[in-house]
């Protein structure tokens, strides 16, 4: 029997003992307020993802002979996405689609929008008319110069690829563009990237509730590095299952300037911390040693009996964080019990 109770005695003081310090305690009932630091999370898989959407139309026949940019990567007007037999195709901002070859005497926006192209790299100086003379003739044989084939004067149709925005983060359909890919022209073929991923966080009914707008949360990078943002808005889908979206705090990016982590065209899975009560630094004590005055305020029990109020500052994994009694005060836990 006195060996049971001694195990007992030592079980108790263990579960009691904060992770920063122990807590001395000269019995099985008594125990020093310490100084320490409490902390709660719970980790969880987080899901990062770029949304795709369709920016443009492959309208060129050939085999594709190479790939030209990484999936995600930001690209500015001008860039060589992909080779078709040797042949660059080239993207440029518009959002009149290429639908034709542009030659001498075409009249049009697209031809506007290649002359905005031409402008932006140094071989067009001329007013943007949206028609092709002779000065813009003499662009396009400069630019078909710098990309190595023959310099004609026509742009031919699927030499370019105009979306609405750049620079922007662009993505190959892999499903149509690959080395030794077929293309016969219509092909959905590249995607625009929004500036930053989508960050989700997949939850149960009950680990959404522990989630809601505004909680911290900290995702740990494809390098290792730790973003900290904060809980959003929440999504049921139509099976039931929930996703908790997580943003940067303050209404900034997540990943901020190293968003270029997260790969493109496929989820990445991401260890998360839900930070449910911060880190807080101060007087520990058990919060079992916690009772309620019969005029609801909070107090603890010293050895000689007497209650003492104290205020408590947080709570977690059974300690809690009080200021009312100085360090080394000794407290009877459990609270309830007979001295």
């Amino acid at each position: 029997m006195v060996a049971l109770g001694a195990l007992c005695s030592w079980a108790l003081l263990s579960v009691l003992r904060p992770a920063v310090e122990p807590l001395e305690s000269t019995g099985g009932t008594y125990v020093s307020v310490v100084r320490g630091v409490i902390s709660e999370s719970v980790s969880l898989n987080a899901v990062a993802a770029w949304p795709e959407i369709l920016a443009g139309i492959n309208q060129t026949s050939g085999i594709v002979t190479s790939i030209e940019i990484e999936p995600g990567e930001e690209v500015a007007p001008g860039a060589t996405l992909f080779t078709v037999a040797l042949r660059p195709v080239v993207i440029a901002q518009g959002e009149v689609p290429m639908f034709r070859e542009i030659a001498d005497g075409a009249v049009g926006g697209d031809v506007g929008q290649l002359q905005v192209l031409l402008k932006e790299l140094g071989h067009y100086r001329d007013i943007i008319d949206a028609r092709v003379g002779p000065r813009t003739t003499a662009a396009i044989r400069r630019w078909q110069g710098e990309l190595g084939v023959e310099k004609t004067g026509v742009v031919e149709l699927g030499d370019v690829v105009f979306v609405p925005h750049l620079p922007s983060r662009i993505a190959l359909n892999p499903e149509f563009i690959h080395r030794g890919a077929s293309l016969t022209g219509g092909e959905e073929a590249v995607f625009s990237l929004p500036p930053v991923p989508v960050f989700r966080i997949p939850a149960t009914e009950a680990q959404a509730s522990i989630m809601p707008s505004g909680t911290t949360i900290e995702v740990t990078s494809p390098s290792g590095r730790v973003w900290r943002g904060v809980a959003g808005e929440q999504k049921r889908a139509e099976d039931d299952s929930i996703s908790v979206f997580v943003a940067g705090q303050g209404g900034s990016s997540l990943c901020a300037d190293a968003c270029g982590e997260v790969p493109a065209g496929e989820e990445s899975t991401l260890l998360s911390r839900v930070v449910l009560v911060p880190e807080v630094e101060g007087l520990l004590v058990p919060s079992s040693a916690l009772v309620t005055t019969a005029d609801g305020e909070t107090a603890v029990i010293g050895v000689d009996g007497e209650r003492t109020a104290v205020k408590v500052t947080a709570s977690a994994k059974g300690m809690s964080v009080i200021s009312g009694v100085p360090e080394g005060t000794r407290v009877r836990v459990p609270a309830g019990s007979s001295p």
